[in-house]
């Protein structure tokens, strides 16, 4: 089997190439480039590049899996060394090489190329070393940078949607205690070493509005005002990983994930029962289950992304929104029609006639789910009575009136009518089973 050779074409232009590169350039036959799109490309000719598979892939992945599969055939079957260039460094952001790495049966020998890393450095004055400066995929920012405060280097921001990807990510880890962290510049590197390169600064806002991006594009990120959360990036990159590559995954919908929604929330009021506050025991049981039930909103958000509808992103900023606007008490600026709540149950007085404005709603009994069971539905409609000033007459010589009479009862004495009857029919299933034990 013939070796591969993995040249690095530089940053930019053929004059960066190396003369180890042109050594290898001349000494084989078969050669391939990743793209033509680089600005050294042309020096490898001829060769064959692999931009049709980029044209017809449905994922970046689909394409390096697909360019190292057929690099390991040609090295199969040819007579000489294979040699295979590509942009900048091998060893930096070129998922392909890494693959390469760790295909069977396949000799490699790298040769270095110069990075565009190194061009930032001297067009920043900056020694990565002593800022500590870490290389992240613009692709995959949200994940690479979580938990990072920064300085960043950001490669391959080659698409508008990626910087638009980038700054979403960026803005929601601002600190927005600051007069307006939106505004905080970013440093937009192009097209290093041409004759058209550029340096400049861009408001976080406008990155996505004021920057043509390339593939000759990256960003530097000075500071983050606070680090992006990392497990949740990881969480939901892994549940698209799932959807993407598991047979079960693949077949859900929204529908088919309906009684898997329920089953995990009432696995979670199960946990929810069993923690002791005194004790501290059942933390470790309802934590797992929360996972659960948090995948199943997860995996809701990925159907909702294939669909073009909405985001995880989405979500989160959605109900961050919603419940800042819904507490103005605490956050500002307060109604002058409506009295500052000194109370919990103000608080709720509050919260309904705020909701009830933002959604165009005519009655609070508006939104509640038909689809509730009896027991919840009722103490549901006593807390949206108690939010307007609402009374109820019930008649408690019937049955119905007199289970009601029992919710609100429950809720007067601050207790929740579902959790304790569910306890009191667990205390008398425990009596009989002590009865048949006894009776055996």
């Amino acid at each position: 089997m013939a070796k591969v050779i993995v040249a690095g074409l530089g940053p930019a232009g053929p004059e960066l190439i190396t003369d180890e590169v042109l050594g290898a350039m001349s000494r084989t036959s078969r050669r391939f480039v990743r793209t033509r799109r680089h600005p050294a490309a042309a020096a490898v000719e001829p060769a064959e590049s692999f931009d049709d598979v980029y044209e017809h892939a449905s994922s970046f992945e689909e394409v390096y899996e697909a360019i190292v599969d057929r690099l390991s055939a040609e090295a199969d079957g040819a007579d000489g060394d294979v040699l295979y260039a590509v942009p900048g460094s091998p060893m930096v952001a070129e998922r392909t090489v890494e693959l390469l790495r760790s295909a069977p049966g396949v000799e490699l020998e790298v040769l270095a190329g110069l990075s565009f890393a190194d061009l930032v450095w001297v067009r920043l004055g900056i020694d990565p070393l002593a800022s500590g400066v870490r290389l992240v995929d613009g692709r995959r920012f949200a994940v690479d940078a979580a938990g990072e405060r920064g300085p960043l280097l950001v490669a391959q921001c080659d698409a508008m949607h990626v910087l638009s990807d980038i700054k979403l990510a960026a803005l929601a880890s601002l600190d927005r205690s600051a007069a307006d962290g939106a505004e905080l510049p970013v440093t937009v590197l192009q097209r290093l070493g041409l004759p058209d390169e550029q340096v400049f600064e861009v408001a976080w806002s406008d990155l996505d509005h004021a920057v043509e991006p390339d593939h000759l594009t990256s960003l530097y990120v000075p500071e983050l005002g606070a680090p992006i959360a990392w497990e949740v990036a990881q969480f939901a990159d892994l549940a698209i990983e799932l959807r993407r590559r598991c047979p079960w995954d693949k077949e859900q919908t929204h529908q088919s994930l309906r009684g898997h929604l329920l089953e995990e929330t009432y696995e979670v009021l199960e946990a929810l029962d069993a923690v002791d506050p005194d004790t501290l025991s059942g933390y470790e049981e309802l934590e797992e289950e929360l996972g659960d039930l948090l995948y199943q909103i997860v995996f809701h958000s990925v159907l909702a992304t294939e669909a073009g509808q909405f985001t995880l992103a989405d979500v989160a900023r959605g109900i961050h929104d919603k419940l800042k606007s819904r507490h103005p008490h605490v956050f500002g600026p307060f109604d002058s029609d409506r009295s500052d709540p000194d109370s919990a149950d103000e608080v709720l007085v509050n919260w309904e006639a705020i909701k009830r404005d933002q959604k165009g709603r005519a009655s609070v009994m508006d939104g509640i789910p038909s689809g509730l069971p009896a027991l919840l539905f009722a103490d549901k409609v006593i807390h949206k009575a108690r939010s307007v000033g609402v009374e109820p007459k019930v008649d408690t010589a019937t049955v119905a009136g007199r289970l009601y009479d029992a919710v609100l009862a429950a809720q007067m004495a601050g207790l929740d009518a579902e959790s304790e009857l569910r306890a009191f029919a667990n205390t008398v299933g425990d009596q009989i089973r002590t009865a048949e034990i006894s009776s055996l």
